[in-house]
């Protein structure tokens, strides 16, 4: 199998400009050994290891948005020094590359000691507001937490952990950014279902950019060895960093911490539910301590409504880790992150006020939010909660597609007295043709006029109205058949389809009606196609 040559205008950066920093190894406890082989690793937050070199590295995609933040230079060029670098290639002076320790209860069990297995951060970046960004490469070989794995990455998922991070951040939900997307020369096998039919597929490296790729398994690992003065400088450390307006560390500090952690971690999530993102594996060491979406794996987005869908294959049984089950495994691992900071405070009341903060921001925040989708001032009346749950009722009973639904309901003419006006807007909705029947349509008008009436009583102007439903209900979402019509057409030398998906994803919220063919339900041919509908752990 070759690598693809694609041949499309992207940007190289003069790295060696950036104004590089490595506090996280200045300031806690490094590894002594630097051997790079498997092992467990004892009293040390990480592991000094460089990238391992690859064949030919080439960028195949760059964010301008992230490199701006940066502060980054740019000369034209597929190949030089940021391909190299980027690539795993060449370590540039002044960055200390590292891999991170950190262990994780992974589907609801304790899974020892884990760490960046396929990860290395390079350095952290100073960007020109002063803010401090980790670069890690993921995907740059192994590292003594790459247990039996080799430490690569291939380009089908690379492209979209590039794709999704970026769409992300332009659908308003946190998350972790992606700065460039590199091919290897390589060829990397995987098996991608885990069924015994390993594949030689192209090898690709992501950069992904962050403030800090620190995660909850980070504390449960030193937590877990009783490495106590270990987990005090790493809260102090983290603390003193991204938290300074906590003020100095002390066990009143970690609670309001920790009570910042759930905060922040509920309004994630409450975004994730708003438009229809399902992260698809969340153990406790996928989960940001900045409460960034991280780790993109198995995601998908709910095409029809059903709170029981997973993306991850193997979630596919217990589905743990479905649309709807996510903000309670959110708590749940918030709890185990309670848990391993409780050394720092010997006082269970505090955590467990943050974990209560958790519930009432992730409240507050969907109520806010079902509110903006459905165009109403605040969900605040009689009936209000009734209204919600036919709404859930009837999104269910029929497949119909989550974002179509939403976004279209905007354009429904709460005046019309015609059941069949009322509906129109909606059809394109609906995979079903159940969903036409007379039975379903009748439930379907007659929940459209209690809404109606109810956007009455709020007397809001209409185009005030349309403007707030649309500024929260995308247009354009990373649907995985796109993803995969991406990765198809790299796979093919071409990467047409991944410059159009990303320019179209920087304003997922506007209408761009030259590109509407990219906002239609999902075709039937990708309803069980791999990559289009459920996704390994090594997607």
């Amino acid at each position: 199998m070759d690598i693809p040559n694609i041949k499309h205008e992207v940007t190289e950066t003069d790295l060696s400009h950036l104004r590089f920093d490595n506090g996280f190894v200045r300031e806690l406890p490094a590894d002594p050994l630097v051997t790079n082989i498997p092992r467990a690793v004892r009293n040390a937050c990480y592991t000094r290891v460089d990238p391992t070199p690859v064949r030919a590295p080439r960028i195949l995609a760059w964010s301008d948005a992230v490199g701006a933040t940066l502060g980054l230079r740019t000369a034209e060029s597929w190949t030089g020094e940021a391909a190299e670098v980027l690539g795993g290639n060449r370590v540039l002076q002044g960055m200390q590359p590292y891999a991170a320790r950190y262990g994780g209860h992974q589907f609801g069990n304790w899974a020892g000691q884990l760490g960046d297995g396929r990860a290395i951060t390079l350095t952290e970046v100073i960007g020109v507001d002063g803010a401090r960004h980790d670069l890690q490469l993921k995907g740059p070989g192994k590292t003594p937490y790459s247990r039996t794995a080799d430490g690569r990455a291939v380009l089908r998922s690379s492209v979209r952990e590039f794709m999704c991070s970026e769409a992300m951040h332009y659908l308003g939900v946190a998350t972790t950014r992606a700065l460039s997307l590199v091919a290897t020369g390589d060829i990397v096998v995987r098996d991608m279902f885990y069924d015994g039919n390993p594949e030689p597929e192209p090898g690709a490296i992501v950069c992904r950019v962050a403030p800090s790729f620190v995660r909850f398994g980070n504390f449960e690992i030193l937590a877990a060895h009783k490495e106590f003065d270990e987990l005090r400088r790493l809260a102090d450390y983290v603390i003193t960093q991204h938290f300074p307006q906590l003020g100095a560390p002390s066990p009143t500090t970690y609670a309001q911490w920790f009570e910042e952690i759930c905060r922040r971690t509920a309004t994630m999530v409450a975004d994730w539910m708003r438009v229809g993102f399902v992260h698809g594996v969340m153990n406790t060491d996928n989960m940001s301590i900045l409460g960034l979406t991280m780790d993109y794996g198995p995601y998908g987005w709910l095409e029809g409504y059903d709170p029981q869908w997973t993306p991850n294959t193997t979630d596919a049984e217990g589905r743990r880790y479905c649309y709807g089950n996510q903000p309670h495994i959110a708590q749940w691992n918030l709890l185990r992150l309670a848990n391993a900071l409780y050394p720092l405070i010997n006082d269970k009341s505090p955590l467990e006020h943050g974990l209560a903060v958790f519930s009432d921001a992730f409240n507050t925040a969907t109520g806010r939010i079902m509110a903006d989708k459905l165009g109403l001032r605040e969900l605040d009346q009689p009936g209000d909660d009734r209204l919600i749950a036919e709404l859930l009722e009837i999104l269910q009973a029929v497949e119909t597609d989550m974002t179509l639904f939403y976004r279209n309901l905007a354009a429904t003419p709460v005046d019309a007295e015609n059941d069949n006006a009322l509906i129109a807007p909606l059809r394109r909705a609906f995979y079903s043709e159940d969903a036409l029947a007379p039975a379903h349509t009748n439930k379907v008008a007659a929940w459209l006029r209690s809404y109606a009436a109810r956007v009455r009583h709020d007397a809001l102007p209409p185009s005030g109205r349309i403007a707030r439903m649309n500024r929260v209900n995308p247009k354009y979402v990373l649907r995985n058949y796109l993803a995969q019509l991406a990765i198809d057409g790299l796979v093919q030398d071409d990467a047409s389809m991944m410059k159009r998906l990303m320019h179209v994803l920087q304003r997922p919220y506007d209408e761009q009606p030259e590109h509407d063919d990219l906002a239609e339900r999902r075709p039937e041919w990708a309803r069980n196609r791999p990559g289009c509908s459920a996704l390994s752990c090594s997607s």
